[in-house]
């Protein structure tokens, strides 16, 4: 069974639930994953953010050598987490590609990969400040936020009641026992959640920065934080 929590904070940095947890935003119910994806039931709908495709051939552009597989390894993440809750809609919430000619450098396997994911589904991608030019080419519609009953999906978080959103690549470092680990997270108030950035390559931003703290007014948040099997439910004011 899936627990249930409002994106309050806990008083103890306990884990809570395991792989998924049952999460209210703004009075709708999703369900948050541990792959760092959010799903909707009653609306069918996946959301994943910051997926920063091609990472890895724009660092090399740049003469910084990575493996170039990082591409592959985020659309086999999201292959698995759309294969188990067989979505009727996913949103990407921008930055879907790592620059403005990311889906040029696309191989024809991983064109052939995406095609898939989006068959027999509505797709829907929001532009990113990475990616603000998205092409027609790719499947799907663009847009540059889409709001459904209660709730607004955008790139940039701005505050407002009821927004899911991307852009901070919230992480959260905790300490415990001598030992310190930082992780993705999703991080939100039972209003309003930022999401983790789910591309190979992304980096993070520690959830105790100044630019979550104007977002949620100070750190009455949660962090509910992306385990090695579990999610983990903890106060943002617990982290450092």
């Amino acid at each position: 069974m899936r627990s249930q929590t409002a994106w309050t904070p806990t008083p103890d940095p306990s884990p809570q639930g395991g792989g998924e947890q049952s999460v209210t935003i703004a009075g709708a119910a999703f369900v948050a994953d541990l792959s760092g994806a959010l799903y909707w039931e009653d609306e069918r709908l996946l959301v994943v953010s910051d997926l920063h495709l091609e990472k890895g051939s724009s660092f090399a552009m740049r003469g910084v050598l990575l493996p170039p597989y990082d591409t592959v390894a985020t659309l086999g993440r999201l292959g698995a987490v759309i294969a188990r809750f067989n979505p009727a809609t996913v949103i990407a919430l921008g930055d879907s590609f790592h620059d403005r000619d990311a889906h040029g450098r696309l191989s024809p396997a991983n064109r052939d990969i995406l095609t898939a994911l989006q068959a027999r589904r509505d797709w829907i991608w929001i532009a990113g400040n990475h990616d603000p030019d998205l092409p027609c080419d790719l499947g799907g519609s663009v847009a540059a936020e889409v709001a459904v009953g209660t709730v607004a999906f955008r790139h940039e978080p701005t505050g407002a009641c009821g927004e899911i959103a991307g852009h901070l690549h919230p992480k959260a470092r905790v300490s415990r026992r001598g030992r310190s680990i930082e992780r993705r997270c999703f991080a939100g108030d039972g209003t309003r959640v930022v999401m983790p950035a789910f591309g190979a390559y992304t980096g993070g931003l520690n959830i105790r920065d100044a630019a979550f703290a104007r977002l949620f007014g100070g750190a009455a948040f949660t962090a509910h934080v992306l385990g090695d099997n579990r999610l983990h439910a903890i106060a943002a004011s617990r982290c450092c």
